[in-house]
């Protein structure tokens, strides 16, 4: 994995926009981390800035257009989608019913927050947004805002601080992630209490 990582660096080095189609594969569920190629990105143009702008923008797009990518397969493909090997990986119909709740109850603000959560769960959130049928526009306005935060502050970290703001980096990405752990076990226990006394 870091000689594949070393031979994108050198590549974009050299080429900037060759971080674009591979930000885009990992849309189609491919192991492409996002961090791992904001930081190339960043530290690319660290030691170049001439190439600072095209080097963000090949992130930067790359991110939403992958974002995209998911939604489109969730949307496009609905329920065909758990039957294709590839991609039924990506989210359980249980991880599905939960994230839909989450769109009922808080809409965009799922999107949004989805958004800085790691390990997988964006593409669940993004996934979920098609496969719920959520108005185009609304998505792509909603993820274009969070993707541009995101974006905009781990490429300025990493193009600042460099290799020492990794760790916290990933600090950060494990609090994020625990919390949002916490805050689905405790939804989920509010709705099944709900459901009881509903029934009751």
């Amino acid at each position: 994995m870091e000689d594949l990582l070393l031979q994108i660096q050198t590549l974009a080095t050299e080429t900037p926009w060759i971080i674009f189609p591979i930000m885009l594969l990992g849309g189609l569920n491919l192991p492409v981390s996002e961090d791992g190629m904001l930081f190339i990105a960043a530290l690319i143009a660290a030691a170049n800035p001439e190439k600072l702008w095209p080097l963000f923008f090949a992130v930067y797009l790359g991110a939403f257009g992958a974002d995209l990518i998911c939604y489109s397969l969730g949307r496009f493909l609905g329920p065909r989608f758990f039957k294709i090997k590839l991609f039924a990986s990506m989210v359980s119909p249980e991880r599905l019913a939960k994230i839909s709740g989450f769109y009922t109850k808080y809409g965009v603000w799922t999107l949004i927050i989805g958004r800085f959560i790691p390990f997988g769960v964006r593409n669940g959130v993004f996934l979920t947004a098609g496969l719920s049928k959520m108005n185009f526009l609304k998505f792509a306005l909603s993820d274009l805002v969070a993707a541009t935060i995101s974006c905009g502050v781990y490429f300025s970290l990493f193009y600042t601080f460099g290799e020492p703001v990794i760790a916290l980096v990933k600090k950060f990405n494990l609090v994020i992630f625990g919390l949002a752990v916490v805050f689905a076990v405790t939804y989920l226990i509010k709705m099944k209490r709900r459901k009881t006394t509903n029934n009751a």
